[in-house]
């Protein structure tokens, strides 16, 4: 470098035009005063000021309850049937078949996925057919135990 001494006008003239058309400075590291012109030195996900979008909730509802996948199944084909105008509108995607494990038991639970079905279609949940969950004696009893309802 100082063998061949230069002039810092062509670089500075080159900054001086990045900045003109709204290229930036580089990030500098935290250990450097921050310029007015800089964007924050925050993770998007950590700003304090981010605003948060609320979770979309699926409008999901529980068909079927069954140790039996079958009988699961057929519960499901019983609730089309009733529902005959809304079944057609649903993609394949939208009928969740569910393997369930319990400590000492596995069920299928069969939901629906409504969200092609226009809302004013929309049945509202029932009690699935069948309704077998091995898990509903122990949590009574649990919230018997703990004075929850």
């Amino acid at each position: 470098m100082d063998a061949e001494p230069g002039s810092l006008e062509k670089l500075l003239d080159l900054a001086a035009k990045d900045e003109a058309e709204g290229l930036g400075d580089a990030p500098w590291p935290p250990h450097f005063r921050k310029t007015d012109a800089e964007g924050p030195r925050v993770a998007p996900s950590r700003a304090k000021s981010a605003v948060k979008k609320p979770r979309v909730k699926m409008p999901l509802i529980v068909v079927a309850n069954s140790p039996d996948k079958a009988a699961a199944l057929a519960g499901l084909e019983r609730w089309k049937s009733k529902y005959s105008q809304v079944a057609p509108l649903l993609a394949t995607d939208d009928v969740l078949v569910d393997s369930m494990r319990g400590r000492s038991s596995t069920w299928t639970r069969i939901r629906v996925n409504l969200r092609h079905v226009p809302e004013a279609q929309r049945p509202q949940q029932e009690t699935p057919d069948p309704d077998d969950d091995p898990t509903r004696e122990w949590r009574t009893k649990r919230a018997e135990k703990t004075g929850k309802e």
